[in-house]
């Protein structure tokens, strides 16, 4: 992603983050100037009210409009100008800072006024409820201009309204304070967003580093990929942060080491052997182990971003396919070889043959082939081989024998040995036949007993082969049917994949057999083996053909 488009994000959030802030704040500033609007004028109506009150209550105003009013003449206007009442008016005006202070006898007549002119004449503003006896507080608008006014009824002695007393303020005076208010509620403002945008470029910068300056169009793009790629390799991928904690899992690591729903939890947690523990958290690089009946291979990588380390990647291999693939090119190599061997001795026969009859010796030629005959095929150092007559596993064996012989092993074919047809799946018997005799002759040469030997026991069963390995090393070690006592990591010495039995295994259950141990061995031979291969032999004998 171009800068342009990081500083393009940074500044929509800017701007989102500073708009929310200036948003609250005009609220906030809108609610507490009217608040403050309310104030103003509730307490301009007080002052108001309670300057009126208090002028009414004054013996020398009461006596002066109470007379006035009781008599039957208009009200001199030139003499009012210059009365009592004007003087106390004027003196009210100007000690409280009221706008007016107007009093009016019974009929609404001004007896003082601010302006001396309009003495003498009906107010302007109603004046019925407070001759009426109630009290009056309210903006209103008069000749002196919109103000906020309390009227009070003036009373005599017998308590009857003959006047009232309208004292008002200035609407502009009112507002006095409203500037230096309006100023603070700036500075309060400028103040908070200031405040956000200095915790905006904090949480930037804390989120950038969180995020390793990734932005969120990045994150998004990066949450795609990593879900397509997890998801559409066959390897098993798990991620280790430092602090030992899996953050990623993709459904092969999952599958390959049985786990269930790991990410969170940390590694020492998961139930994984030594091996893959270390390994994901890079105290290994490389390793292979067996896990159930699956050969791993296991590498782990450090992940680093501008010099800081952020954990290990675990890459998960599956080897199983590989390694059987092996082992199959395995037994076609001992095939291979037992024809070889066959080929080879066959032709030094023929050679011998074919030189008697170039030096004219017809009846030595005769008598060698008349004997071959009755030895019948090459002869291989296995005891009993003779018994087996399916052509692959006579070769097979024999070439095995050839091996286990190189080793100071005897080879031999157990008397039970019977197969009824033709074997059928060479790759598979050869497998699953090749391990558990490559395995016992590995136990018979690291075992104690002399001579050293390995039995091998095959019977048809219809279309399935049963084939038992019995050899005369010191037995298994431990429990574990699938360990050999040969090898302290229980792994198999001749191939050192630690996968033939687990392999054989699987190669025999998914014919629908299986693998088994029969004896663990004891003081008169070694481990018994025994395995069941469904649908190796075509029970069909075979019919020879005939010459032309």
């Amino acid at each position: 992603m171009s800068p342009r488009r990081r500083v393009r994000f940074a500044t929509r959030a800017l701007l989102l983050h500073l708009a929310a802030v200036a948003l609250v704040v005009t609220l906030c500033t809108g609610v507490y100037l009217a608040l403050a609007v309310q104030q103003l004028r509730a307490e301009a109506e007080s002052t108001a009210l309670g300057i009126a009150r208090t002028l009414a209550e004054d013996p020398q105003v009461r006596t002066a409009v109470a007379r006035i009013s009781a008599s039957d003449d208009e009200p001199d206007a030139e003499e009012l100008r210059d009365g009592e009442l004007q003087q106390i008016a004027a003196a009210v005006t100007a000690r409280t800072g009221a706008l007016f202070v107007v009093i009016t006898d019974d009929h609404g007549i001004r007896l003082a006024h601010p302006l001396p002119s309009r003495i003498g004449e009906v107010v302007s503003t109603p004046f019925a409820a407070v001759l009426a006896g109630h009290e009056v507080v309210d903006w209103q608008t008069g000749t002196l201009g919109d103000s906020a006014r309390a009227k009070v009824p003036l009373r005599d002695d017998t308590g009857t309204p003959v006047g009232e007393i309208s004292v008002g303020f200035e609407r502009a005076g009112v507002f006095d304070d409203l500037p230096p208010l309006l100023a603070a509620i700036g500075l309060t403002a400028a103040g908070a967003l200031a405040l956000a945008l200095l915790a905006f470029l904090l949480l930037r910068r804390r989120w950038e580093r969180l995020t390793l300056g990734v932005q969120p169009e990045e994150l998004i793009a990066l949450v795609q990929n990593q879900t397509a790629v997890l998801d559409g390799v066959g390897d098993g991928v798990l991620a280790v942060d430092q602090d030992g904690v899996v953050r990623v899992s993709n459904a092969a690591a999952d599958r390959l080491l049985g786990l269930d729903d790991p990410v969170g939890r940390a590694v020492g947690a998961l139930a994984l052997p030594p091996v893959v523990r270390d390994t994901a958290t890079g105290a290994r690089e490389r390793a292979e182990t067996v896990l159930g009946d699956r050969m791993l291979y296991l590498e782990s990588r450090p992940v680093q971003r501008d010099g800081r380390a952020l954990g290990d990647v675990l890459i998960v291999r599956d080897r199983t396919d590989l390694i059987a693939l092996t082992e199959r090119l395995e037994a076609v190599r001992t095939m291979t070889s037992a024809l070889r061997v066959q080929r080879h001795e066959f032709a030094n026969r023929l050679h011998v043959a074919a030189g008697l009859i170039d030096a004219g010796r017809v009846e030595d030629a005769r008598a060698f082939l008349d004997e071959l005959v009755s030895r019948g095929p090459v002869a291989f150092p296995v005891a009993g081989l003779d018994r087996v007559g399916d052509p692959f596993l006579h070769a097979f064996l024999g070439a095995k024998g050839v091996e286990a012989a190189e080793r100071g092993v005897s080879l031999r074919i157990a008397e039970d040995t019977q197969v009824i047809g033709t074997v059928r799946r060479a790759e598979d018997v050869a497998s699953v036949l090749g391990n558990l005799v490559d395995n016992a002759i590995v136990a018979a040469v690291a075992g104690t007993r002399e001579p050293r030997w390995v039995e091998v026991s095959v019977l048809s069963d219809g279309e399935a082969l049963v084939v038992t390995v019995t050899d005369s090393g010191d037995g298994l070690r431990g429990s574990d049917p699938r360990s050999r006592a040969d090898d302290d990591r229980s792994e198999d010495r001749v191939h050192g994949h630690g996968i033939g039995l687990p392999l054989a295994t699987e190669i025999a259950r998914r014919s629908g057999g299986d693998l088994w141990i029969i004896d663990q061995g004891g003081t008169a031979h070694g481990a018994v083996f025994a395995a069941r291969l469904g649908d190796a032999v075509d029970p069909a004998p075979r019919v020879p053909k005939e010459n032309p």
